[in-house]
């Protein structure tokens, strides 16, 4: 079976996770999805396969006679898909020999080759889409595809390799994918997740990261008697907001640029709350954010009086790229796979975090390669046919080498 074949029949499995939710896993609807993962892996001949109660799945295909001593390698996909769209009811379409042009969906909604200058390099593939009402969820079942066609071929063609340890997580898309992954048991000497964008695509770098709120607290008394009395706590708010750099914003940063991205604000004269998320590829610059917002805490403090405001940040993740670098070999071995797949590696910094990230300090040096997707967590998400073979033949080579 062909990987793009599988995801068909995982989009359609409804399995968004919830942010709001403080249980893991965040929505039990995953565990569908994970039960049906792990009727096929067995009938694969995949060994130790198991799904716990937090919904993780993972599974283990013995070393080859001769490739006892090869390292170990995982591979690791996520069940949800994003709360940022619906991903109920998912109806995907299939657009055999795409002509490279515009696709229309529903809704009025179009991906075009304006938006998405790429297309014109998918001509005569077979592509993906959604019909234009809900998210595809090729993020990341289609890593979950490829995983499994992945363990698939390595079964039925016999390829040599040392053991390979599959697993695939819940709440990635909420931040909550690796920490309940038990890695002594999932056995790898290190990883790679399946969960980024075009097929030549390698990732080792992600942001520091960070949450940011200020909790103020103003004065309330009557308009007509304010003067030199009131503080207006969602005045306040605005204040703050304006102390940081204008140009230092999602909107107007890339690459490894870092920024402050404004999540939430809310409030009233008596009391109001800003809340941020703060990130940077750079450690030192990162800190440098983070100083920023206690200067602006303790000027505010100053100026209004002592308690007016109070900041709490707290560290969500780091890049991995200090994990990796003592294990470059891993991400040298995936370049050298992709070549020989007729691509040039596609080096990117992830503008985001990765189960990758977390795993990597949690002592599991774990890479992120892509999945041929694009426009993920919307309505104009897409991939090819062809794109997830390719994927799936990375998958393979990194084995053989390493076997």
């Amino acid at each position: 079976m062909r990987a793009y074949e599988r995801l068909l029949k995982y989009v359609v499995v409804h399995t968004t996770s919830d942010e709001e939710s403080e249980s893991v896993p965040s929505t039990n609807i995953q565990f569908d999805l994970a039960r049906l993962l792990e009727a096929e892996m067995k009938e694969l001949g995949i060994s130790d396969v198991s799904v716990d109660e937090h919904c993780y799945v993972t599974g283990r295909i013995p070393a080859t006679k001769g490739c006892e001593n090869a390292p170990k390698i995982g591979f690791i996909a996520h069940l949800d898909t994003a709360p940022d769209c619906s991903g109920e009811n998912v109806k995907p379409l299939i657009h055999e020999n795409y002509d490279g042009k515009d696709v229309f969906l529903k809704n009025g909604r179009a991906i075009t080759t304006k938006l998405f200058p790429h297309l014109m390099t998918l001509k005569g593939r077979t592509l993906i889409t959604t019909d234009g009402t809900t998210l595809l969820g090729a993020d990341d079942k289609a890593g979950v595809a490829e995983i499994m066609t992945m363990a698939e071929e390595v079964i039925t063609k016999g390829i040599p390799h040392g053991d390979i340890a599959i697993a695939f997580t819940p709440d990635e898309e909420i931040g909550h994918g690796a920490s309940l992954l038990d890695i002594e048991k999932f056995g790898a000497d290190f990883a790679y997740t399946v969960d980024g964008g075009p097929e030549n695509e390698i990732e080792y770098e992600n942001f520091n990261a960070a949450k940011a709120v200020f909790k103020i607290k103003g004065v309330s008394v009557h308009p007509g008697d304010a003067k030199d009395r009131m503080i207006n706590a969602a005045l306040l708010a605005c204040e703050i907001s304006s102390m940081l750099p204008a140009a230092e914003t999602p909107a107007h940063t890339q690459d490894r640029e870092g920024f402050y991205h404004l999540t939430d604000i809310k409030g009233d004269v008596e009391n109001a709350e800003i809340s941020y998320i703060v990130r940077d590829h750079d450690a030192s610059l990162f800190e440098a954010k983070k100083k920023t917002l206690n200067m602006i805490e303790k000027i505010v403090n100053e100026k209004y009086g002592e308690g007016t405001v109070v900041l709490t940040i707290t560290e969500q993740y780091r890049n991995m790229i200090e994990k990796i670098l003592p294990h470059m070999h891993i991400v040298d071995t995936a370049k050298e796979c992709i070549k020989e797949q007729g691509f040039e590696p596609l080096d990117v910094p992830v503008r985001g975090g990765t189960d990758g990230a977390m795993l990597s300090y949690r002592g599991l040096p774990c890479p992120n390669l892509g999945t041929a997707g694009y426009a993920f967590h919307g309505p104009l998400e897409h991939i090819t046919a062809e794109g997830m073979d390719t994927v799936v033949n990375v998958m393979c080579a990194i084995i053989k080498k390493y076997a």
